[in-house]
């Protein structure tokens, strides 16, 4: 056993910020939620519970950490209704009672959504004040996309939206307003803040943890690790816990299941398992780097993924969400499955100090099943770099353009040596039990022309690799009549032959 995992003390209190306070919390429950602690603890009731599962955004917060070089804070917006409230510990919680001033004065943002009229009810409006706080925090001239984006994931039943994003655009205006000499939460836009911010960077460096986090309440454990190697140990011991990472499921676990977790182990803060880098042969992803985090790497090797990951969920859920989580859920629906499969994807496990690589498309054995073994974990991703020769595409099918799960998504990769198709991974999410290869499909791509014919033959062959399943998204045979028009679409589009007539009506 690495001797870290059992020399160092394990801590029973947490440490976050707080309006510039240390706070430290000695007895934890460590399934409760940062929503019930602002509510039921502190009485902070700014923060609302809408849905209870991150879809709403009424929850909304803003997270504050120490980046990864120790010397800059990054902030992000969270869902604090499926965040446990371990998981700030080393870290800061902004709030938007956090956003007054000494003076009593409205932040910026909370200004320009009152000038715009950006409230009727109110219920929402916090989370929608949290979310542009973190977009004026990392944003200094956002487009209407942007702003768009940001506010993916906060829902409104009064205003129109039109209001709110006008307060968006207009939120800088007001930063001249406000003496923010003692307030970093102004960021670039405000004046003066160094001072305070190097404060802040020290107060989180205070509070950054060398050693394990272990919290116990009512016979239920959280741990949380810092090395990969205390985290393989803790597993090997505990084969049976949970794992958390952004708890973008697990947190619906515990608040739409009402599931009891007895052993938890939080993934957030080994450093070897948020890692991201780029060989001369493949993108390596850490296990517990956010999607956030992994998007931007992927995208700018793979532009055809831009906007299958703008339509994956809203900011505060990727802010969590890791793209471990995604794959090691083994849910059908996960978007990144069926790309990361036509990329041919291979994942590296873990058990204990052994390692092991795994194509992605042997890992997922039936519905919310897979090829792990008892001990070992997920512990990097490793994404192929494009060959010159091969082109990406993938599409996301759902009721809403925003903020829904996938009917169907799909993804094709296809490799040309002139006209002739040398490689061929097409994959689908959302139509079977799991996400996976058109094995049989592939087989009738390869070594053919890359004409109308052999495409026409390939979606002939796509009812012999899939079973659709058919449930309130879609039907079985919307799905599979889906699945065929996608890859038809997908030739088209390649080809430049457009003006073809595709899903019944002309698309030119």
């Amino acid at each position: 056993m690495h001797p870290s995992s059992s020399d160092k003390p394990a801590a029973e209190k947490i440490s976050f910020l707080l309006d510039g306070e240390i706070i430290e919390i000695n007895d934890v429950d460590p399934t409760r939620t940062v929503l019930q602690y602002l509510r039921e603890d502190l009485r902070r009731t700014g923060t609302k519970e809408g849905c209870a599962e991150g879809d709403c955004g009424a929850c909304t917060v803003v997270v504050a950490e120490l980046d990864h070089d120790g010397e800059s804070v990054r902030v992000r917006a969270v869902n604090s209704c499926i965040q446990f409230l371990a998981t700030l510990d080393g870290k800061e919680l902004i709030t938007v009672e956090s956003l007054r001033g000494k003076d009593g004065s409205l932040h910026p943002v909370q200004k320009a959504m009152v000038d715009c009229h950006g409230s009727q009810c109110g219920f929402c409006t916090p989370g929608f004040v949290m979310s542009l706080l973190a977009l004026y925090k990392n944003n200094a001239s956002p487009t209407r996309l942007d702003v768009d984006d940001a506010l993916a994931g906060n829902l409104c039943r009064c205003t129109g939206y039109r209001p709110i994003v006008d307060a968006a655009l207009a939120m800088y205006d007001e930063s001249s307003q406000r003496d923010a000499s003692d307030d970093w939460l102004l960021g670039a836009k405000g004046t003066n803040t160094e001072k305070p911010l190097q404060e802040k960077i020290s107060k989180l460096k205070s509070i950054r943890r060398t050693n394990n986090l272990a919290i116990k309440q009512a016979g239920r454990r959280l741990s949380s690790p810092r090395s990969v190697a205390e985290l393989a140990d803790l597993i090997q011991a505990k084969p049976d816990s949970t794992l958390l990472a952004g708890g973008t499921d697990v947190g619906l676990w515990v608040t739409k299941r009402h599931r009891e977790l007895d052993e938890i182990i939080y993934l957030g803060n080994v450093a070897e398992l948020r890692n991201i880098s780029v060989s001369a042969t493949h993108i390596e992803i850490g296990a517990a780097a956010t999607l956030s985090d992994v998007m931007p790497v992927l995208v700018e090797h793979f532009p055809a993924l831009q906007e299958l990951f703008v339509r994956f969920a809203s900011p505060p859920i990727r802010n969590a969400g890791t793209l471990g989580g995604n794959i090691a859920n083994a849910s059908p629906i996960g978007d990144s499955m069926p790309a990361l499969l036509a990329l041919d994807t291979v994942l590296v496990l873990r058990e204990g100090q052994q390692q092991r690589e795994l194509p992605l498309d042997e890992y997922y054995v039936g519905y919310q099943a897979t090829a792990l073994q008892p001990g070992e974990f997920l512990e990097k991703i490793r994404v192929p770099l494009p060959a010159s020769s091969s082109g990406l595409q993938t599409y996301k099918v759902s009721k809403r353009f925003d903020q829904d799960i996938s009917a169907i998504c799909a993804a094709f990769c296809i490799g040309l040596d002139g006209d002739e198709i040398v490689t061929a991974r097409v994959a689908y999410g959302g139509l079977a039990a799991i996400p996976k290869r058109a094995k049989q499909c592939e087989q009738m791509l390869l070594g053919k022309a890359f004409e109308r014919a052999t495409i026409d033959a390939a979606i002939n062959v796509l009812d012999a690799d899939f079973q659709p399943i058919d449930d309130m998204r879609a039907s079985a045979e919307y799905r599979m009549q889906v699945c065929r028009n996608l890859l038809l679409r997908f030739y088209l589009e390649s080809t430049g032959a457009e003006t073809e007539r595709v899903y019944g009506y002309n698309r030119a």
